[in-house]
């Protein structure tokens, strides 16, 4: 049977009060007082798309062998490359080989669930298994709007197959209209919205309950037959109108995370369909709708295996690791809303020649090291001649992935004169359990929290962005080791 074999999350660390950004900017549009309520995540200054793709595929990859892994496909409307494959980037940062198929999805908000169907395809067909599905997005609008208070950054993943599946594809439906609701041009950066009223009464109540319905005839099921049923819509008067056109109850109505993440764009079907596996049973059926240039609708049915599934974190691990941003402008200056001099050590160029990414690509997107074959020493980074004063074997290493070790601080410092947009800049020594240790920035993280011997584990972050020849770089940093429960 093809399915969902593992699902994993991610929701940044940083969460913005809307009432803190009411009160900067409710004179300049009052209406934006009516989503006054709940917060919304925000990406750190680091972190964009891939990185939070990085993430939510780590988390969904517990447990499973990398090497099994036969394809990689990412889901997002704000990609930092239009002409380099994204996916590419995140194959070696979830140290999967390389010998896999990679596909970028994107256009329209529902090209998570457009990605998930062409996995869930290709197994049925039989020509591909274990494929990491993984959608993210960073959708930026103008200040003082709607979409500014709604929007939010989070991330899903999961791992279609057909082997120990936890929720086996049973059917869907699909409906594509050229309904202009959003907008963004090639060259734009910010969401152009078209009226509220249009879209709620021509977009989201018309087309989400088409598709269900159109699955429902299909299968021939009731609504009432669905454990959850998962739709997103932020419009809570077309919420309402929907839920009552359906019968969709309280009780199977999966909750949209409006008030504790906010609108992910593509990702967010996604999320709260890995929040729905969380809690869900053998034998529950769950209904999973996007929504954006029409529709898609899914209809998984869960199995013994769901009872096999822990280690990570999800979406409700992430959701208890917060921190209030607490500053309005600091959102502003992170998402490039508002121009900061971050001094002249920021003017020097600063990024990774190509072909030195190519040749060092495992080094530095994977972050592997090695391992001496003679006395099993890791060592990073990797070495030809053995660190070990009591071996020093020559050519006698293998490759060793640091990515998915616990570090321990060995010494630290904060820099308020380095370029950053998070000052003090963190930093320090890592040394891995089991060996290796190297210099690495720290995020996520306040100087306050640090300190020698605080476990630290791996973080796929944005290392630099080269405005003038717009050239993005990547590479891991620590941050704080956060258990699961």
């Amino acid at each position: 049977m093809a399915g969902i074999c593992s699902y994993g999350g991610y929701v940044p660390r940083y969460r913005l009060n809307r009432g803190t950004i009411v009160q900067a900017m409710a004179w300049m549009n009052m209406a934006i007082m009516a989503h006054a309520q709940g917060e919304k995540a925000v990406a750190n200054f680091d972190e964009d798309p891939i990185t939070m793709a990085v993430a939510a595929g780590i988390d969904a990859l517990k447990g499973i062998d990398r090497s099994t892994v036969e394809g990689v496909y990412f889901a997002s409307t704000t990609m930092p490359y239009k002409e380099r494959l994204n996916a590419g980037i995140i194959i070696p940062a979830l140290n999967v080989k390389d010998q896999v198929r990679a596909a970028d999805f994107g256009g329209g908000l529902k090209a998570g669930t457009t990605a998930l169907l062409s996995a869930l395809d290709g197994v049925e067909g039989g020509r591909i298994n274990n494929i990491a599905v993984i959608s993210a997005d960073c959708r930026l609008a103008k200040t003082a709007t709607n979409q500014e208070m709604i929007f939010g950054d989070a991330a899903a993943a999961f791992v279609v197959g057909d082997k120990d599946v936890i929720a086996e594809f049973k059917g869907s439906y699909s409906v594509t209209y050229d309904f202009c609701d959003h907008i963004r041009s090639n060259d734009a950066d910010t969401d152009r919205q078209w009226e509220e009223r249009w879209i709620r009464d021509m977009g989201y109540s018309q087309f989400i309950p088409e598709a269900i319905n159109g699955l429902l005839d299909k299968h021939q099921l009731k609504i009432a037959d669905f454990a959850k049923v998962i739709y997103p819509c932020n419009n809570r008067g077309a919420r309402k109108d929907i839920n009552k056109k359906l019968g969709i109850s309280p009780e199977i109505e999966q909750s949209n995370l409006q008030a504790e993440i906010g609108d992910s764009g593509t990702s967010l079907p996604l999320v709260m369909l890995a929040q729905a596996l969380e809690g869900a049973k053998p034998g529950d059926k769950l209904l999973v709708a996007s929504y954006g240039s029409g529709v898609d609708a899914l209809y998984f049915e869960v199995t013994e295996n769901i009872q096999n599934k822990k280690g990570n974190l999800g979406i409700s691990g992430y959701l208890a690791k917060k921190e209030d941003l607490g500053s309005y402008t600091k959102y502003l200056v992170w998402r490039d809303l508002v121009p900061a001099d971050v001094g002249m050590r920021n003017e020097v160029a600063d990024y990774t020649a190509f072909s030195m990414l190519w040749r060092r690509r495992k080094e530095i997107l994977g972050l592997w090291g090695s391992r001496c074959t003679s006395c099993g020493t890791p060592q990073w980074p990797p070495q030809r001649i053995c660190a070990n004063p009591e071996c020093g074997a020559v050519d006698k290493m293998e490759p060793y992935s640091f990515a998915d070790k616990t570090g321990h601080i060995i010494s630290f410092t904060g820099d308020m004169l380095a370029a950053g947009l998070n000052p003090p800049s963190l930093s320090g020594r890592i040394e891995f359990e089991g060996g290796g240790r190297n210099m690495f920035d720290f995020t996520d993280c306040t100087i306050e929290e640090l300190f020698t011997g605080k476990a630290m584990t791996m973080t796929f972050r944005l290392r630099y962005n080269d405005k003038a020849r717009n050239i993005i770089g990547y590479y891991w940093k620590a941050t704080p080791l956060q258990e699961v429960s």
